[in-house]
């Protein structure tokens, strides 16, 4: 009888283990909760949560206080599990979150993300400085970005599309390759083993949902919709409309995501200095700690400039988006105890 209930429990584990669980979030829980059932949240919505548990996908049950906008998609939460109540969100490795325009408080974009792919093309949708901000957004949240480039078989050379994004930061990873062919499984394989957790992010049209039904294996009755780049100007058209988490075919799980027109930078200091790196080691060297790098004599960032070992277009780029993030990025004022959020000025 110990031996079947043994046997039982490690398989268990191991389908947990498969599900993205690990120590991190084995080392949060109390001993009264380890009779709970462990649950990764598979889609939100508004006024519902979806899970995969070991068994398969379960619907939640949640509390008349439960906010479904706490929630991301990859989470992972305590449940009971007779009544599928949810009891407790553990706290994420990794989270993916963006601020819109005017929202007081982040969007959640994903969570406990292993690889970030952001997802271009090699067309007129590559948007270098766009890329830059998704790059920005993956380091500062922890997760591994590796920028992927699809429609690779539209295009007679794919080496100058790879090399200027590959430029964008060191020791990238980017991967070129048709989104609807079965060797792209193998182009990601490295990123999508049993337990991983990838998700995608792009611009919609660029071929996302065209990747995620091939990783997935999708039956054709089960894809997701794929919508074409325009060719007058390039932009692609929504298909995917929310969040959801998809077993891969290899043995990890993808979360995909709509398409995102506008990225509006703010709280991502530490991801703006891996980005632009090759300027914040120039800028210590600077005469004036507070240098701009706009105008001021002896500075490192514009003499690199001078000599032709700095790109000037990035530097324009960097400081762009060091302003964003700055006029972005809420702080805290007034008396000690009684303390209010605002962002800065515009102008400040």
């Amino acid at each position: 009888m110990q031996v079947i209930v043994t046997h039982s429990s490690d398989q268990a584990s191991m389908a947990l283990t498969a599900l993205g669980w690990s120590a991190f979030f084995d080392d949060q829980l109390e001993p009264e909760e380890t009779g709970l059932a462990r649950m990764r949240i598979a889609t939100v919505h508004r006024a519902r949560l979806t899970a995969e548990s070991t068994s398969g996908p379960v619907r939640l049950t949640l509390s008349a206080l439960a906010n479904t906008a706490d929630y991301a998609v990859g989470d992972w939460v305590l449940v009971e599990s007779g009544t599928r109540m949810l009891v407790r969100r553990l706290d994420r490795k990794t989270v993916l979150q963006r601020r819109t325009e005017g929202g007081r408080v982040p969007q959640l974009i994903a969570a406990n993300v292993d690889t970030l792919f952001i997802v271009s093309s090699c067309n007129d949708d590559l948007n270098l400085a766009r890329l830059e901000r998704y790059l920005a957004l993956a380091n500062e949240a922890g997760t591994t970005p590796v920028i992927v480039l699809t429609k690779a078989d539209q295009v007679a050379d794919a080496g100058p599309w790879r090399d200027r994004a590959a430029d964008l930061q060191r020791g990238l990873e980017v991967v070129t390759l048709n989104a609807r062919a079965p060797d792209a499984v193998k182009a990601l394989a490295r990123w999508c083993a049993a337990g991983q957790t990838v998700a995608l992010v792009g611009s919609s049209g660029v071929g996302k949902s065209s990747l995620l039904n091939t990783l997935a294996a999708k039956a054709p009755e089960e894809a997701q919709l794929t919508g074409s780049i325009r060719e007058a100007d390039a932009k692609g058209r929504h298909t995917t409309t929310s969040r959801s988490l998809h077993a891969i075919s290899g043995g990890g799980w993808v979360i995909d995501t709509p398409g995102i027109r506008t990225l509006h930078v703010s709280d991502i200091s530490t991801g703006l200095d891996q980005l632009f790196a090759e300027i914040a080691e120039l800028a210590p060297e600077c005469r004036f700690r507070n240098c701009t790098h706009a105008h001021e004599p002896g500075c490192a960032v514009r003499a690199a400039v001078a000599a032709g070992t700095l790109d000037q277009v990035r530097v324009e780029r960097w400081r762009k988006l060091l302003a964003e993030n700055r006029s972005n990025t809420p702080v805290q004022s007034g008396p000690r105890g009684n303390k209010t959020t605002k962002t800065r000025s515009k102008r400040g």
